[in-house]
């Protein structure tokens, strides 16, 4: 609690309304047994109190309690609703500074279960059964005052029902917390398996899997109906613990009581203290039942606070100088992924000059995309060091660093937003004339002045919509935009026909001017122009050149040259597959 209160600090205005209602709700529950001993002992008796008043006052005091319900109520889901802002908040902005490492470890449907529902859930469960937990015991604190001024004798034996009570809450709960934090792990597996599904839906129908795919599902779903169970038995098992224990002490007051009534006890007293009694089980079955939002609560909240306090932010350095020249080194840098035997990279020392075309190529796994992630630090280096304009990438600041860089990928990502959002990515204040500029250049001029509201229609999920050339060009435009002195090309053209590829080779050339380019190629018409042609295998550059001097060579770039084969520059998974160990 002492972890979560920061976050609901701001919102604690609603914590004294509610506390407020509850207190005047929680008074109220005395007055009517006291009223109803009046009634019998006055009205019905002596004929003293005029009936008008009785309900007079049942109104009354009904009134009091609706509007300090009401008022406890409101006050709560202001503060419920506060504190989930302020802890969802602090996990989306951890999500983004978070060393990347956290993305190998969990998955993108656990992290969007914990940051939706689990706070939202969590917040919502622990302030209402904490609040029904003040009123609960306020209700009994008043109820046993009362009780123990009508007879102290009997209200100690309804005391004694707390110790055995408390045990067995204890017991419960630790069992149901337990089976809360399992169920949690069962409910991340089953919705991975619909995320993978809905992801991979062409290849799990092309290879005809959808019934293999149905048990999977299937098992996991019977581990969570299996987990539910569990915890319903043990949240369950509390509401006859409560009602056995209040029977007991009910049936021990009842015969002490018409013991005492022989002694002098008025009809109105001895009714009074049973429907004191009667409804002092209420709120202890109440109490018992708490227990069980308290817990469910208090582990889907904990899930967000490992978010936040176990997972270290990416560390950054405080070099900042504005914009680079584009000068990239790599000094006998190693690279190994976890979970993964050998090295990406091993010893891998190279000098890009400022404005230099440098193409990598080599086989599939040879550390192609491990060395460009390398530079906006996207990975680290286990040994070695990788430096742009001779300063070491970890003592730069991260955004400072990642503004030198403009990304194309083979694997295109495009937000759920507008094309002007998707174009100036990360601008705050979006230049249109540029944004328009830059898709001229990528040869989309003739395209988004057909969309219904133009530059501000929302693409859909990572423009699905869009053919696979109209998502490669957009990406292209984001790249022209930002207009950094280091471009990365991963097979930027591979989704292009050939009269697009050809324009687009047009503008991209025109971008590379005055900038560092590496290009990571499968085509050769791609790299047969570069300055430089750097050849990795095995995880090593085991040759540089021209086109024309590697091919002199006849060494590795010559014998890939000659085989010609389609897939034998395809690039390696990277930071994908594995974290660096």
């Amino acid at each position: 609690m002492r972890r979560l209160w920061p976050y609901f600090r701001p919102a604690r205005a609603g914590l004294g309304f509610a506390a407020l209602g509850t207190l005047l709700a929680a008074l109220t529950e005395p007055a009517i047994p006291a009223l109803l001993q009046r009634l019998l002992d006055e009205g019905f008796v002596a004929g003293a109190l005029p009936l008008w008043m009785v309900p007079v006052a049942l109104i009354g005091l009904f009134l009091v309690r609706g509007l300090a319900t009401f008022v406890a109520r409101y006050g709560l889901a202001y503060t419920a609703n506060g504190g989930m802002l302020a802890l969802r908040q602090a996990m989306f902005e951890r999500l983004g500074a978070a060393d990347l490492a956290l993305f190998q470890q969990q998955n993108a449907s656990r992290l969007s279960n914990t940051l939706v529902y689990e706070v939202q859930n969590g917040a919502v469960q622990l302030v209402e059964a904490l609040l029904t937990l003040a009123r609960t015991v306020l209700t009994i604190a008043a109820l046993l005052v009362y009780l123990l001024w009508l007879n102290w004798q009997l209200t100690l034996i309804a005391v004694a029902i707390f110790p055995p009570l408390s045990w067995g809450m204890k017991a419960l709960s630790r069992r149901l917390y337990q089976v809360t934090r399992r169920s949690q792990h069962a409910t991340d597996a089953l919705a991975y398996v619909v995320e993978e599904n809905v992801l991979a839906h062409r290849l799990v129908r092309l290879h005809d899997a959808q019934g293999q795919q149905q048990r999977r599902f299937a098992d996991l779903n019977r581990t969570l109906r299996g987990l539910a169970l569990r915890s319903t038995v043990a949240a369950a098992a509390m509401t006859p613990l409560t009602q056995i224990l209040a029977a007991i002490a009910l049936s021990a007051v009842v015969m002490v009581a018409l013991h005492q009534a022989s002694g002098g006890v008025s009809v109105g007293g001895f009714v009074g203290f049973v429907t004191g009694m009667l409804m002092l089980v209420t709120p202890i079955r109440q109490l018992a039942d708490i227990a069980t939002p308290i817990t469910r609560g208090l582990a889907a909240l904990e899930r967000g606070l490992e978010l936040i306090e176990g997972t270290p932010a990416q560390s950054s350095g405080t070099h900042a100088p504005g914009r680079a020249r584009g000068h990239l080194a790599l000094h006998h840098v190693w690279v190994r992924y976890r979970g993964r035997h050998g090295n990406a990279l091993r010893g891998v020392t190279l000098e890009i000059a400022p404005g230099e075309h440098v193409a990598l190529v080599g086989p599939s796994g040879s550390g192609k995309t491990t060395l460009v992630n390398l530079l906006p630090r996207f990975v680290d280096a286990a040994r070695g060091r990788v430096e742009l304009d001779g300063v070491d990438v970890r003592n730069w600041d991260l955004r400072s660093l990642r503004r030198q860089f403009a990304m194309v990928s083979q694997d295109v990502v495009m937000l759920n937003d507008t094309v002007l959002a998707n174009v100036a990515l990360g601008d705050d204040r979006p230049d249109e004339d540029r944004v328009r500029a830059a898709l001229a250049a990528a040869h989309l001029d003739d395209w988004w002045p057909q969309l219904p509201l133009g530059l501000h229609t929302v693409v859909g999920h990572n423009a699905a919509e869009l053919s696979g050339g109209q998502r490669q060009r957009l990406a292209i435009a984001r790249a022209l935009y930002k207009d950094a002195p280091v471009l990365i090309l991963d097979e930027a053209t591979s989704a292009l026909d050939n009269e697009s590829e050809r324009l687009v080779q047009d503008a991209l050339a025109r971008l590379m001017r005055g900038r560092t380019t590496i290009v990571i190629a499968h085509r050769l018409s791609t790299i047969e122009h570069a300055d430089r042609i750097v050849v990795l295998e095995d995880g090593r550059v085991v040759e540089q050149g021209d086109h024309a001097t590697l091919l002199a060579a006849g060494g590795v770039y010559a014998r890939l040259h000659a085989r010609g084969r389609a897939g034998w520059l395809d690039d390696e998974p990277a930071a994908e597959d594995g974290e660096p160990a």
